[in-house]
């Protein structure tokens, strides 16, 4: 019986070794990062090497759909919208996926990002793009499989894709002077209505200038068609505060109607309990 102990426990503790052990990867992973304009870009992706093969045309057969690296899909991400192969591509993530031939390849970008490889059912309506891409030879072996971004500038890059002696780029406009004229329209323009209700909030909270508080909240409610019940509250507060009882009782009773209609509970009762306390009910 001793033995038997003794055995088990020289087992399970040979497992709990092997367990432990950790050795390098095959195929490393990469995780590259890019901003082009004003877009983060992300590639996250395994490396696979040569290590004497035939890759175009025998590892990777011509033709075949390839998961464009090793191990899971390669994944790209983009944080704001972007255009590959003339047609919008939502900001999002995205699986690389390609069907590598001897002059071209086909380059897509699959909505489904999560696959361990390539998709066990392939999804045509799950292709968000396909762009047929000129393969380039190049004059020295690349070992290792790349991907880089290249040729970049403020509107545009190529992703180049780069193993053996075969390289092809994905080129991707960006739009960044429609969103950097965006940016323009809208600090020239002022503040908007937000910026002055936030602003006038702080100030109410932070003990600060409540005579700006006032200027500020009133013009947040001046631009909006349809100031909601919570702009009103919190007018009536800055009111009371600044001592302006009259107008305080004018926000919470406009505040007190609008929430009614919302079916807000909670500022029904706030504003209820206030025009009490100002003497208004």
């Amino acid at each position: 019986m001793k033995k038997i102990i003794l055995f088990v426990f020289a087992v399970v503790t040979a497992v709990a070794v092997n367990a432990q052990l950790k050795t390098p990867a095959p195929s490393t992973f990469q995780k590259i990062e890019q901003t082009v304009g004003l877009t983060d870009v992300t590639v996250e992706y395994s490396r696979p090497s040569m290590k004497g093969r035939t890759i175009f045309g025998g590892l990777v057969p011509h033709d075949k759909l390839w998961r464009t690296g090793a191990n899971a899909n390669t994944k790209i991400t983009f944080s704001n919208d972007v255009m590959v192969g003339g047609k919008e591509i939502k900001a999002g993530s995205y699986a690389i996926y390609t069907k590598p031939g001897a002059q071209s390849w086909d380059v897509m970008l699959y909505t489904d990002s999560n696959n361990s490889g390539t998709p066990q059912k392939w999804d045509d309506t799950k292709v968000a793009v396909t762009v047929k891409a000129q393969v380039y030879q190049l004059p020295i072996n690349i070992e290792t499989f790349t991907i880089s971004f290249d040729d970049i500038t403020n509107n545009s890059a190529n992703l180049g894709l780069m193993w053996e002696k075969s390289y092809v780029a994905l080129p991707i406009e960006f739009m960044t002077d429609k969103m950097v004229a965006a940016n323009i329209d809208q600090v020239m323009a002022g503040p908007s209505s937000n910026d002055y209700y936030q602003s006038a909030v702080y100030y109410l909270e932070s003990d600060q200038d409540i005579n700006q508080a006032k200027t500020w909240i009133d013009k947040s409610i001046e631009m909006r068609e349809q100031p909601a019940f919570w702009m009103y509250r919190q007018q009536a507060l800055i009111y009371a505060k600044s001592g302006d009882k009259k107008g305080a009782i004018t926000a919470a009773k406009k505040s007190l109607e609008l929430a009614k209609k919302a079916g807000n509970d909670d500022y029904v009762a706030l504003n209820t309990k206030s025009l009490k306390e100002w003497g208004a009910m």
